[in-house]
Parts: C-alpha cells; structure tokens; sequence
C-alpha cells in the first residue's frame, strides 16, 4: 500500500540538504581538512570555490593541480565548484577567491578560512620571515578572506564564516610561536567579527581540529613517545572535522556565534574563553612591595602551568 498522500510525490519526502545552493569558498582545499570539507558541503548541495595555491607545507611554490583535482572530484560526484589559485595572504588574492564564487555562481554565502603553512621553530631562533610568512596566511589570509566576504554579507544580510584555529594557540605548544600567535589571533578576529556583524545575521566561529594531514606531517618521530603520539594522532582523519564545518556554515546554525569548538575524532569540545578567575584588592591600592608579599602568592594558587595540548587532551581519541 501506497503510503504518499495523494498531493505529495514521493520525492517531495527527500530530505532537504543542509546547504542547498549556498555558495561557499573553501581556502586550503586541495588536500587534508580543506578537502574533505568541500566534499562534504558538496554532498550538502553547497556550490564551491575550491581554493589552494599548491604550495608545500612551508609556502614554497605553485601548482593548480590540487584545486583542480578536488573539483574534479565533486563534478563526479554531480556537485558544481570551481578552482581557484590565490593566495589568501594578499588582499587582492582574497578579493580575486570571492570575485571567483561571484562570477561563478552570483553570490557568495560562506567561507571557510583553513589555507595554513608551518614554518616551526624554537622561538631564540626564530627568523622575522618565519614570523612573517606565518601570520600572513593564516591571521591576515582569515582577515583579508573576511573582509573580502563581509560587504557581501552585510547586503544580503547573511553569511558565515569558518576559521581554522589550533589547540597550539589556545592551549601551546613548543616551536610554534608564529602559528600560535596567529591561531589565537584567528580566535579573536572570530569573536570581533561575530560582534560587528551579527546585527547582519552574519555568524563567526572556530574550530580547532584534530587530524592526521600535511599540517602535521612535520611531527618529530625521533623517540618511541613521540612515535606513539604520531600513531594516535593518525587515528583522527581530516573526514572528523568536515561534519561540524558543514553545519556551522548552514542556517541550522542561525543561533551559533562566536564560538570555538575543538574536534578530537568523534569529540566535539566547546572551548572555554578567557574570563576572570580570580582576584585580589586593597583599598589603599598596591605597591610593588605588597604585590611581592601579597597579592601574587594570593593568586599563585590558580596560576596555570605550562601545559601544552598533548598534557591536556591525555586521552586516547575516541
């Protein structure tokens, strides 16, 4: 027995895809996280600017292979994207990524900032162009990919915005004091530009990924510890951050702003923000001397120690 109802064709019980027609460029997107997230909003009905210069894990080169090859890969999966090779590190490569999904398909409704390099090393030895290079793809590449965006956002009165950032910002790590620098900065453009633009229904938020790609290829094996913290971190494919990607960047999401989520395999963590933990006073106010005596050993106790992420998420991924 038929079940549909007489006015209603059994395809009208489909469900709808979660970013049908929306359009969104995705920056880093020949390979690792960037990759399967475009897959993934493209299974969703998301038409995409797949962007990725083909540079090596450090910056260095050109190729337009891997963009192409991506797009290749949701055409024959019946999706529609594009590629694009600019460099997320100028404001003209930004605006040429979003002219891009403009030409393309009309309109632009999302981004998601994850075009990264790595160029680590212990801070005493640390060169300004390391510094430099750093910053200039992941914290200016998310300001200038934004601000590219945001004027087409505030006329259409939405949009959103996915930025890639790292537990080694939020929480540290050693050697990587430009990608921590800008991955928390990342964080704090995030939270600004949720609260400039949410008056245009414009939503901003973070996610820091766990996953075995290219980004953390460079993980030293040289000891059987750190063998074994490889061998963990191979457990968590980039595929476990592309579902959480899609949803912020859809309408399902509408109440979602300004927050930053951590994926660890199947985790989902709601990272904490920086908030008084505690406080001293003196009505007469401090000087040096009684700050010696007695304000720091008053908050010394809810000091936090020098952790990085690994003595933090000591689990085994889940």
């Amino acid at each position: 027995m038929n079940s549909t109802p007489s006015n209603q064709s059994p395809s009208d019980q489909t469900p709808t895809r979660m970013l049908e027609g929306k359009v969104i460029a995705v920056t880093g997107a020949g390979g690792g996280i960037g990759r399967d997230i475009a897959l993934a909003m493209a299974q969703q009905g998301a038409l995409l600017v797949i962007n990725d210069i083909g540079a090596s894990l450090s910056g260095e080169g050109n190729d337009a292979g891997p963009a192409q090859r991506v797009v290749d890969e949701i055409k024959a999966g019946g999706g529609n994207a594009v590629a694009n090779t600019s460099s997320v590190a100028s404001a003209a490569g930004a605006e040429e990524i979003v002219s891009s999904a403009i030409a393309a398909f009309g309109r632009v409704d999302g981004v998601v900032n994850n075009a990264g390099i790595l160029r680590d090393r212990i801070f005493h030895k640390m060169s300004e162009e390391e510094w430099d290079a750093v910053l200039k793809v992941h914290l200016y590449g998310a300001y200038y990919m934004s601000r590219a965006c945001a004027a087409h956002f505030k006329e259409q009165n939405s949009g959103s915005m996915v930025h890639m950032t790292s537990t080694s910002g939020l929480i540290g790590n050693f050697g990587q004091a430009n990608y921590s620098a800008a991955k928390l900065g990342v964080t704090a453009l995030s939270k600004s530009i949720a609260l400039d633009m949410q008056k245009f229904n414009v939503r901003s938020n973070c996610i820091a990924p766990f996953a075995w790609s290219r980004m953390v290829s460079s993980v030293p094996t040289d000891t059987p510890e750190q063998q074994a913290r490889v061998d963990k971190i191979k457990q968590m494919t980039p595929a476990k951050i592309a579902p959480l990607a899609v949803y912020l960047a859809s309408e399902r999401a509408a109440q979602v702003n300004g927050q930053v989520f951590t994926v660890r395999n199947n985790e989902i963590f709601l990272m904490s923000q920086p908030r008084p933990v505690r406080s001293v006073h003196r009505s007469e106010g401090w000087t040096p001397e009684s700050i010696a005596e007695h304000g720091m050993p008053a908050l010394a106790g809810s000091f936090f120690p020098l952790d990085r992420s690994g003595d933090i998420f000591t689990w085994d991924p889940v």
